[in-house]
């Protein structure tokens, strides 16, 4: 039974930005990289704000944040590519995290639309953006899925602020 006597109850708002975030924390995401290319060369970003939204269209999401120094490439991007990072992949992860340009002993190339893709992830999805929704301090990114790859393997995980693995129950 869980220890519900130290559950935080709390209204979300000014103040309260760190309890909400620890908050949201609690659910335990995949691991992205999401990349597009710019006039400068090519640029990445690791991300958890991902998800599917359509099989029928083939579409998905993510939402980059709006103070990040690299969110006005991708709010311009009319291509990208989202890469579910495996187990293995945590430094390529924590890479992306710091710099956009960590591309440095990576195997990787453009695809038809220019867009870097990263080999060896758990899954890539080279997308198409087709709408983008306000998102408050973030924008949402809905994409179509113009190709995708995929291979067998353990993910990468986020939780709690800290990258995990899965355990098999």
């Amino acid at each position: 039974m869980p220890d519900t006597a130290t559950q935080e109850t709390f209204v979300p708002g000014p103040g309260q930005e760190r309890a909400l975030r620890d908050a949201l924390g609690r659910f335990g995401t995949g691991v992205t990289v999401v990349t597009c290319a710019t006039a400068t060369g090519p640029l990445g970003i690791t991300a958890n704000s991902f998800a599917s939204v359509s099989l029928d269209p083939p579409l998905v999401l993510w939402s980059p944040a709006r103070n990040s120094g690299r969110f006005p490439f991708y709010a311009a991007a009319r291509h990208f590519a989202i890469h579910v990072m495996g187990a293995e992949q945590f430094e390529v992860c924590r890479g992306f995290a710091r710099s956009g340009d960590a591309f440095d002993g990576l195997a990787w190339h453009a695809n038809a639309e220019g867009v870097p893709v990263i080999d060896g992830c758990l899954a890539r999805f080279e997308c198409e953006k087709t709408s983008e929704h306000d998102g408050g301090d973030h924008l949402i990114v809905v994409a179509r899925v113009l190709r995708a790859e995929a291979r067998e393997g353990a993910p990468l995980l986020f939780y709690g602020g800290r990258y995990g693995g899965f355990a098999e129950g």
